[in-house]
């Protein structure tokens, strides 16, 4: 895989796709940078090089057709604020406007394109669509992580338009800390996976049972496992047809030697609502009427011993509601565990980031991935697509 660095980049046009993927409040005001902040390295250094840049990115769920709540406009304003160039937000992302403005694009201007979903060709990783995206571009850089798993149009296809394809910072940061669980982890490699759903997690699971020492799930994914191992669960969240695959998960770990642990106590309560009673529950039966919505302290205990002796941890997935104050102190009490450990430590992206940083704890991980489904694919499949469309270019 080719790094940006590595090109002559003075005076070329670089088509740079981000994810600029951002959280937006009900008056369409970004709600967390986070995401545009990440590729400010690779922006500024391009810039630096007096490169031509053109910025591709999606945002939300525009289902292929111009949706004006999905502009990239509000990203526009807060990229402007942030880098010293002019900010031009074309109007779309392909046609004859767009080359005109890449025609007259000044060495103090950056073009923002308009969101790539707008178009379905994107999503469908249309070559034609792809070729009009790359149009006057001598090189492409991938700085989208999150994205890495989508074979879109300006992901995988747009590779093939361009004479050279690289990654910029952020990708290459993410790739060399995911290639060091994948390759060759040092043990013993606990996995912590959290969240609701099991089905996220299969492919995951099935690979971590050939590569890790043991895994500990939280969530409520936890409670598809009880109810196909027989327990009453209560009004817990489970995935009824996929218990069966849950014994499977189970038998196959055992097979291999790998040691799937399942919460030992649990906070349950009626609702899913702040400031409701809840209580602490040590033993199956969970109540009909109850649901379980954390792990409780003698898991955070148990399991902490295990990330204390881990040389190698990779953590996707809250262990509970964490978002309410009464059902977050099982994600806490991880979250404070992984910051203590000496251990290499990859976050997944998503929940699993915003627990983190609810814990104040995310300075004390070794790395927090900007990409949730991307990290979770990287880890079941060891390669993505935007990575293999870079590495085969």
């Amino acid at each position: 895989m080719l790094f940006f660095k590595d090109l002559d980049l003075k005076g070329k046009r670089e088509f740079l796709r981000v994810d600029f993927n951002v959280p937006l409040d009900d008056k369409i005001n970004i709600t967390d940078d986070t995401r545009i902040k990440a590729v400010l390295p690779t922006l500024n250094f391009l810039l630096e090089q007096k490169a031509r840049i053109i910025i591709g990115s999606h945002l939300g769920r525009p289902k292929g057709k111009k949706d004006p709540q999905f502009s990239l406009y509000p990203v526009s304003k807060k990229l402007s604020q942030l880098i010293p160039h002019r900010i031009t937000l074309a109007p779309d992302c392909i046609g004859k406007e767009v080359d005109l403005l890449k025609q007259k694009q000044g060495s103090e201007e950056v073009i923002l394109l308009e969101n790539l979903r707008f178009h379905p060709e994107e999503k469908q990783n249309d070559d034609s669509f792809a070729q009009e995206l790359a149009k006057g571009a001598d090189y492409y850089v991938n700085d989208a992580f999150a994205a890495c798993h989508r074979a879109h149009a300006s992901i995988v296809a747009i590779t093939r338009f361009v004479k050279k394809a690289a990654a910029g910072f952020l990708v290459r940061q993410e790739m060399d800390y995911f290639s060091r669980i994948i390759e060759a982890p040092q043990r013993p490699y606990i996995a912590i996976l959290g969240g609701a759903k099991v089905s996220d997690k299969i492919p995951v699971l099935a690979n971590l049972i050939l590569k890790a020492n043991a895994v500990l799930i939280g969530g409520a994914m936890s409670y598809t496992f009880f109810k196909a191992m027989g327990f009453k669960v209560g009004k817990s969240l489970v995935e009824e047809e996929k218990q069966e695959l849950s014994l499977e998960l189970l038998k196959k770990a055992g097979e291999k030697g790998v040691r799937i642990f399942l919460p030992s106590d649990h906070i349950i309560a009626r609702e899913i609502k702040p400031c409701i009673e809840f209580q602490t529950l040590t033993r199956f039966p969970i109540p009909e009427d109850y649901m379980a919505l954390d792990i409780g302290p003698e898991t955070v205990k148990k399991y902490s011993e295990f990330i204390k002796n881990a040389k190698t941890i990779f953590w996707n997935g809250p262990m509970g509601v964490f978002e309410i104050d009464e059902f977050s102190h099982g994600t806490a009490g991880i979250a404070k565990s992984v910051a203590a450990s000496d251990s290499l430590s990859i976050v997944g992206g998503g929940d699993s980031v915003a627990a983190i940083k609810k814990t104040g704890m995310e300075k004390n991980i070794s790395h927090i991935s900007t990409g949730g489904g991307a990290s979770l694919e990287l880890i079941a499949n060891e390669t993505l697509p935007g990575i293999e469309a870079l590495s085969e270019k």
